[in-house]
């Protein structure tokens, strides 16, 4: 009987995934050739108002707390930056230009930075101030992690967590374990904060945004240095935001190769 069951709610769950799962190519490929088509079961809406909302949440304490944009200096260098990489976006998608962009800066020691599906930054002051970075590094952090919302990769992983979870929630179900789900907004909070990202996805944010860099007019060799900075970092260990795949060593030789290639962009920018 309980064979019969899950048997059922098996293919009940494979229907009602492929009703709802969508094959999306969100970004040109631009110069470095990222095209990979990607499979959500959630929409941009959905995930873009739950990342809103973390997003408010988690500024409204930093607030609260005397955390944010503390330094004029400081934030007026970050917000100058990210304008400048954002009026690039629009070579990888069209409708970039319209998200509701926020940038804004947390004190804390971390080594952290991310962009939250819908354009939502937070640069943290222990990335700038103990690694000393550039402006060009910190293009090359700040891009890189425009890249995730570019490509959507929080849509992907939340999408992947869901099919996860309710696989989880079915078994739950049959062996009566109780309610095994979560809320977007907290899978939201989950990729943005805790899950590491793929080896694809750290890949395509490395390319795409050493892009961005070289066509904001900042010099793409700065992802190479700032990645070298960061694997020196808390006993060679990369920061939390970073995945650890691919390896440093493979990490450095991708990003010198797609930086060298983007070269030309970078140039045509100063002039």
């Amino acid at each position: 009987m309980r064979s019969s069951v899950l048997s059922f709610l098996a293919a009940l769950l494979a229907a009602l995934a492929i009703a709802g799962c969508t094959t999306v190519r969100t970004t040109q490929a631009g110069a470095v050739g990222v095209d990979r088509k990607q499979t959500m079961l959630v929409s941009s809406r959905e995930v873009d108002q739950a990342a809103s909302q973390q997003y408010s949440q988690l500024i409204a304490q930093a607030r609260q707390k005397g955390l944010l944009n503390r330094d004029p200096a400081e934030v007026e260098r970050v917000r100058a930056i990210a304008s400048r990489l954002i009026a690039q976006t629009g070579y990888f998608r069209s409708d970039a230009s319209g998200w509701r962009w926020e940038v804004n800066v947390l004190t804390s020691s971390q080594l952290n930075a991310f962009c939250m599906p819908g354009g939502k930054i937070a640069v943290y002051t222990g990335l700038i101030e103990k690694l000393k970075l550039s402006d060009a590094e910190l293009a090359a952090v700040m891009g890189h992690e425009i890249a995730h919302a570019l490509r959507e990769h929080g849509r992907e992983r939340v999408s992947q967590q869901m099919a996860t979870n309710a696989a989880v929630a079915i078994g739950a179900a049959v062996l009566g374990v109780g309610d095994a789900g979560a809320s977007l907004g907290s899978l939201i909070a989950q990729v943005t904060f805790t899950l590491p990202n793929s080896r694809t996805h750290e890949i395509e944010a490395d390319r795409i945004g050493v892009e961005l860099a070289a066509r904001a007019g900042f010099d793409p060799r700065g992802a190479v240095t700032v990645w070298q900075k960061m694997a020196q970092a808390d006993g060679g260990g990369p920061p939390q935001f970073l995945s650890t795949h691919p390896s440093p060593e493979n990490r450095i030789k991708d990003l010198e190769a797609y930086a060298q290639k983007v070269m030309p962009l970078y140039e045509a920018a100063k002039r």
